[in-house]
């Protein structure tokens, strides 16, 4: 959430903010709520004074042999008054924090204003593959080789799963290991294994409560959520604490299965694994001071783009636009690979800075080490990347004319060897 203070010292600015992310908000009714919530307040303290002076002059009273009934009395009056009072303030408080809640991130001065038609790609790499044949997409590449079963997962379970088989089961966990074992022994990141169940408080604190509940997947008798993705339950491990300086930055790395309820609302790609209620991701999550944040932003983009590199597959970079970026992101990075079948960009990566956004709802904090004053620390996260739209252009960047699939180079010792799926 944004510190109430810089919403009333920087009113245009985050009016600006608004309207940049087409964001409806009702600020002047959240600011009228902010002014009668502090002169509450103010009144409570003044109370509380006014009580402290009459217990001083009961005591007073009391030494000198004096009668302090009148004073007791208007004590005990006071104290009723300030109870009504706290009471009146803290309905006001919740509903503070349910609309400051409700307020988008800033955004950083280096993202393009608009809605996504204003993307900016700023990197292509890799070529796209020129075939001697029609290429085919992965639904028929996938039923072919019979590595996925679509029908019996839609019977299983509905539509928009899956259900992977002998090597297309195998070459989900052998991402999911190449991908965990690059970002831990090359690019620093410590691998943690959170649970997929989380709170209420872990939703609201990275901000997917209150505005995206209804994309979730809710367990009401238990109060908790199915993650949408791990940068939930990993950005929490530091909720409610204060760090060191010395051990800044934290890197974590975590695979999990995803959740989310929204993947089958868009109609036409709605189909074989574009867009599915349950993937598997890497996600990678950092903590940072905050003088860092944009470098580490650039690092975290290039850990998830080697990824990518290593298995070959043609990408590019967006820098979404004001429009298309997340709620509680400053900034943010599309990763899209290329899927010749489909004849599709798929994003498979996003890679954000959230600057004290997160840090402040869940109060994820740093001592400084000269002046040991308490900052909010920066937070950032990119999926290091997801699957299954990465299956998607493996399968259809890597066929063969006669249906096979060669192996990419990086991940055939995490096969077992194996060269190729097919003839």
């Amino acid at each position: 959430m944004l510190d109430p203070k810089f919403i009333r010292q920087n009113l245009e600015r985050v009016r600006q903010t608004l309207e940049k992310r087409n964001y409806s908000f009702n600020l002047d009714g959240f600011l009228r709520l902010d002014k009668k919530r502090r002169t509450l307040l103010g009144k409570i303290e003044e109370l509380y004074a006014r009580q402290n002076q009459i217990d001083s002059e009961v005591k007073r009273l009391l030494k000198e042999k004096k009668d302090p009934h009148v004073k007791i009395k208007e004590g005990k009056s006071l104290k009723k008054e300030i109870t009504d009072l706290e009471k009146d303030g803290d309905n006001l408080q919740k509903k503070f924090v349910g609309e400051l809640d409700k307020i988008p991130n800033k955004l950083d001065d280096s993202v393009p204003i608009g809605d996504s038609s204003h993307n900016k790609i700023i990197r292509e790499a890799g070529s796209i593959r020129k075939f001697d044949f029609k290429p085919l997409d992965h639904i028929f590449l996938a039923e072919h080789l019979d590595i996925i079963d679509f029908k019996r997962s839609a019977k299983l379970t509905g539509s928009n799963f899956f259900l992977f088989k002998g090597d297309g089961a195998r070459l989900e966990r052998a991402l999911i290991n190449f991908m965990l074992d690059l970002h831990t022994s090359e690019h620093g990141y410590k691998e943690v294994f959170p649970a997929v169940l989380v709170n209420s408080a872990s939703m609201r604190a990275t901000g997917q409560l209150p505005n995206l509940k209804e994309d979730m997947y809710y367990l009401q008798d238990d109060d908790l959520f199915l993650i949408p993705t791990a940068e939930v339950p990993v950005t929490n491990i530091h909720r409610d604490e204060i760090l060191s300086e010395e051990e800044l930055p934290i890197y974590y790395a975590a695979y999990t299965a995803c959740f989310r309820r929204e993947a089958g609302s868009y109609g036409k790609d709605t189909k074989g694994l574009i867009r599915v209620h349950q993937f598997d991701k890497v996600e990678l999550v950092k903590f940072v001071k905050p003088d860092q944040s944009y470098e580490e932003l650039e690092k975290l983009l290039q850990d998830a783009c080697k990824v990518i590199e290593l298995l070959n597959i043609p990408y590019r970079v967006n820098l979404l636009a004001s429009g298309d970026t997340s709620f509680a992101a400053a900034k943010c990075y599309d990763i899209e690979i290329y899927a010749p079948g489909l004849d599709k960009w798929l994003e498979v990566s996003s890679c954000s800075n959230f600057e004290d956004f997160q840090a402040r709802r869940g109060k994820i904090r740093y001592r400084e080490r000269e002046t040991r004053k308490v900052e909010y620390v920066h937070t950032l996260n990119g999926s290091g990347v997801a699957l299954a739209r990465l299956v998607i252009a493996l399968l259809e960047n890597y066929q063969q004319k006669d249906g096979s699939i060669i192996i990419p180079p990086v991940l055939r010792d995490y096969m077992g060897g194996l060269q190729r799926m097919g003839k």
